[in-house]
């Protein structure tokens, strides 16, 4: 008798675009003074009005997602969110900076490439319910029925601004690096997964007492940059950005397993008005 025979699974076709979600650009320029004094006033000119429909996010062919902000610190003058399926269409925000005539002005200081995806700690709905038994909540309880149901409804909307998302039109923005630590004796990918689980729902509660106060986007960098993953939080004040990461820094997945990089805080501001207050 011969071997069944299986016929060879589907490969997806060859794309620069994700299954799901966006592609992801943090830019960062300084501004050259000596480059922008070798300027005309008409170079000038000119190039204000490039970089101002370059980065308008409401033109034609601009990416879902441009955010100019103006930095605080001496780490950078102008910063740059830039999200979309198409990461040539995002790079094409960086080459139109580089090739336009403030392009020996603004000289790139910092750069983060990144995806956004659902984190593997975001419970299904079959976990959440796993949790509320847990905690004690028995399923014959009225009020396991109502969270399981009310979770149910805010998953999808809530995975959704995860790999699309809005940005709130509030006015500070902060973006850092990170890494889970991997050192002898606190290597937190040789710890269990409902280890880490447990440690990241600390986590998130955490979080969740900023809600309305900050907005926070988790991006994937492993294999696209120099860290695993970039966060991205905005607030209704900068008060509230310190407290939030000064908070869930107590937490066991951040005190103890957590490695950060350089930290930007910037101000949101209309292109127009950021070259304004960066005197371009």
């Amino acid at each position: 008798m011969s071997r069944p025979t299986h016929a060879p699974q589907a490969l997806p076709e060859p794309s620069t675009k994700l299954a799901e979600g966006w592609h992801c650009l943090h830019l960062y320029y300084r501004v050259d003074q000596a480059a922008l004094k070798q300027l005309s006033e008409a170079q000038l000119a000119e190039g204000r009005e490039v970089l101002v429909h370059l980065l308008d996010p409401e033109r034609p062919g601009a990416p879902q997602r441009i955010q100019t902000s103006v930095v605080s610190g001496h780490k950078a003058d102008l910063g740059l969110m830039v999200m979309d399926p198409d990461p040539l269409l995002i790079d094409g925000i960086r080459q139109g900076v580089r090739s336009s005539p403030l392009g020996s002005v603004l000289i790139p200081t910092y750069s983060f490439v990144s995806i956004t995806e659902i984190s593997e700690y975001v419970p299904t709905i079959e976990q959440y319910s796993e949790r509320l038994c847990r905690e004690g909540v028995s399923p014959d309880d009225p009020a396991y029925a109502a969270k399981v149901a009310a979770y149910s409804q805010r998953l999808p909307m809530m995975n959704r601004q995860r790999l699309c998302p809005d940005f709130p039109a509030w006015p500070v923005t902060c973006f850092y690096p990170m890494n889970k630590a991997r050192h002898p004796i606190a290597n937190w990918f040789t710890e269990p997964f409902s280890v880490r689980s447990s440690l990241m729902a600390e986590h998130a509660t955490s979080g969740m007492k900023f809600a309305g106060k900050v907005s926070q986007l988790i991006t994937a960098s492993t294999g696209f940059d120099d860290w695993e993953w970039g966060v991205t939080l905005w607030g209704r004040n900068p008060a509230y950005i310190k407290d939030i990461v000064y908070t869930m820094r107590f937490d066991t997945a951040s005190a103890k397993y957590a490695e950060f990089g350089p930290f930007y805080i910037s101000y949101l501001m209309p292109t127009v008005e950021a070259l304004d207050h960066l005197q371009v």
